[in-house]
């Protein structure tokens, strides 16, 4: 498929897309007339990335991770080392002191709410 189907399938930007190849975190081969062609498991790819940008991820430990990750047919890859596993576990921990700020600031909000409702 070509860059602009899969931007519209993912909803994600062309120029997103771009930035993920050039990180090598997708890859596309390229037409004839040099067209970008992505395969249709791409579509899984971005959302992955996506994902993981989410969580907090840079495109740096996202090139490490995504080789480890598990393939389609659901089997595990054997490429994951202890220095990822153990970066990853460094960002797992930093997304629960997130969680757990956010979860404080909810309960202020929610105190201030509650004053103020009386």
């Amino acid at each position: 498929m070509r860059i602009g189907e899969l931007a519209q399938r993912t909803g994600v930007s062309e120029r997103s897309l771009r930035y993920y190849e050039q990180q090598g975190l997708l890859v596309a081969d390229r037409t004839r007339g040099g067209h970008r062609d992505y395969p249709a498991a791409a579509v899984d790819r971005v959302v992955r990335i996506q994902e993981l940008f989410a969580a907090g991820l840079s495109s740096k430990k996202i090139a490490r991770l995504l080789p480890c990750m598990r393939d389609a047919d659901g089997g595990p890859s054997e490429q994951a080392d202890a220095k990822l596993v153990a970066d990853l576990t460094a960002e797992r921990e930093r997304i629960d002191r997130l969680m757990a700020d956010l979860a404080r600031s909810r309960e202020v909000l929610d105190g201030v709410i509650d004053a103020a409702s009386e």
